[in-house]
């Protein structure tokens, strides 16, 4: 027994390994993680860049000529400050006749558009003319004498036939622009 007692016990071997080899795999994951969240923030998967600005898009033109970055200016829905911004006019040439509806009436107008942004909504309107008229067409086939021949009638008319040169501008190219539409001549008949 006394030779038992003298034998110190065995110790266990590889603890200390352990420990060692836990702290890597840890260290490892650690790291790809992080690696991974950078590879993904720089490819723009993380959002971390914003909106992805078109270069296509048409800019505000400001008055002093300069146009304006894309993000800066009015928000989404809101009109531009004419102090601040600068507006371009197109006039169509030919005038837009148009029976109205349940009537034997009919109307004859003339417009003008204007836009705050750069010269592409202008070249743009100009270059899908046609499918604005036609739709320019229908709209006014859609009103009543009675209701275009008053004031507020004739604003509201200019609210839709802006948002349907809007709408169709948008289908043809991706953008809208056209801040305000103008009369220049008005008959009801």
């Amino acid at each position: 027994m006394s030779e038992q007692a003298a034998t110190p016990p065995a110790k266990k071997k590889g603890g200390m390994k352990k420990i060692l080899l836990i702290a890597a795999g840890a260290l490892v994951l650690v790291g790809g993680g992080v690696a991974a969240g950078i590879y993904a923030s720089g490819a723009g998967l993380a959002g971390s860049h914003g909106p992805a600005v078109d270069p296509n898009a048409p800019r505000l033109v400001r008055i002093d000529g300069h146009e304006e970055e894309p993000g800066h200016g009015p928000k989404a829905g809101e009109q531009p400050d004419p102090k601040v911004y600068k507006a371009s006019y197109y006039v169509m040439e030919q005038p837009f006749t148009s029976n109205m509806r349940d009537s034997d009436g009919f109307a004859q107008i003339s417009l003008g558009v204007s836009t705050f942004y750069d010269s592409r909504v202008l070249d743009r309107v100009k270059d899908n003319e046609v499918a604005i008229r036609s739709a320019i067409l229908m709209t006014l086939a859609d009103q009543d004498a009675f209701v275009i021949g008053t004031p507020e009638g004739k604003r509201a008319l200019q609210n839709k036939l802006r948002d349907t040169i809007n709408e169709t501008l948008t289908r043809a190219t991706g953008y809208g622009g056209v801040n305000d539409v103008y009369f220049t001549n008005f008959i009801i008949q």
